[in-house]
């Protein structure tokens, strides 16, 4: 049985990838179990529209607009029920490796399907929260550039770029409260789900910077050198072997379930460790909230 205990940054990321490394084959199986089918459907439309020209493209566009958009919603909506369970999966087994107890891919699965709602809701919720925050922010720096035109060009770009930055940072900084709303949402008795957004907002509470670097970190890491790298890769591949494309996307897609459960875990030791900072959160009051101590 582990120890639960305050972690500086680089000790939140090692403990990260420390968990996602013990436990690889269980993330790999829940990843599979769960990313299956929307992986399948994004390989479906990346072989349809493989070896055809702009012109046929677009001719199969037109001719099957409703089918192809019907199929977008569907993979958005699979998705966004995957990553949601996803996390809820990471957090059960983490949570039963820090008490010292084999975590189930039955029991991931299960806790991540009994969360779902709740988390779906709790997710659109704060993207539309981003989503207008980001309108009325451009809306806003749109007209202060356009008012800045009586300073000249010089204050204009000052304007636009100073703007920008605060635009930006703002995000981020709304981005980082509510960071937390998923395992807030996972392992507490909340009297409503959106209740999450207040309890994750007190949680990162004068750590918002912290957060923030710690979700950027597991990003590149997970998600941003690996697109790099098969990005590069593709474009080699496009040039010099172009029969070696399609395997090249499948290999893409497997890397990528792979890594999928990577950035939940540095998502739930953030939160237990943000816990247990504020809280003096430990052992036993997790094995209480997940019936598993």
């Amino acid at each position: 049985m582990s120890d639960l205990r305050p972690m500086e940054f680089g000790e939140v990321l090692d403990g990260a990838f420390t968990m996602y490394r013990r436990n690889f084959g269980l993330f790999f199986r829940l990843s599979v179990a769960i990313s299956a089918v929307p992986a399948a459907l994004f390989l479906y439309l990346q072989f349809r529209f493989s070896g055809t020209t702009p012109d046929q493209s677009m001719a199969v566009f037109q001719t099957h607009l409703g089918e192809l958009i019907g199929l977008g919603l569907l993979w958005a909506v699979l998705a966004m029920c995957a990553k949601v369970m996803l996390t809820a999966g990471a957090i059960h087994v983490i949570s039963a490796s820090y008490l010292g107890r084999p975590a189930t891919l039955g029991e991931a699965l299960r806790l991540g399907a009994s969360k779902i709602v709740p988390l779906i809701l709790v997710g659109l919720g704060k993207w539309l929260l981003v989503f207008i925050i980001y309108l009325v922010g451009v809306v806003i720096w749109a007209l202060l550039v356009g008012v800045s035109g009586v300073g000249g060009p010089v204050f204009v770009v000052v304007v636009a770029v100073g703007g920008g930055i605060a635009l930006l940072w703002f995000l981020a900084f709304v981005l980082s409260g509510y960071a937390l709303t998923t395992p807030a949402v996972v392992l507490e008795e909340l009297s409503s789900s959106f209740d999450a957004f207040g309890r994750s907002w007190d949680l990162t509470r004068s750590h918002k910077l912290k957060v923030f670097f710690l979700w950027l970190v597991g990003w590149l890491l997970t998600w941003f050198v690996p697109f790099l790298f098969f990005f590069g890769l593709g474009v080699l591949v496009s040039l010099r072997a172009p029969s070696l494309q399609l395997p090249l996307v499948v290999v893409n897609t497997v890397v990528s379930i792979a890594l999928a459960a990577a950035l939940p875990c540095v998502y739930t030791l953030m939160y237990y460790d943000l816990r247990m900072r504020r809280e003096g959160f430990d052992l036993q009051l997790l094995g209480q909230q997940l019936g598993i101590g």
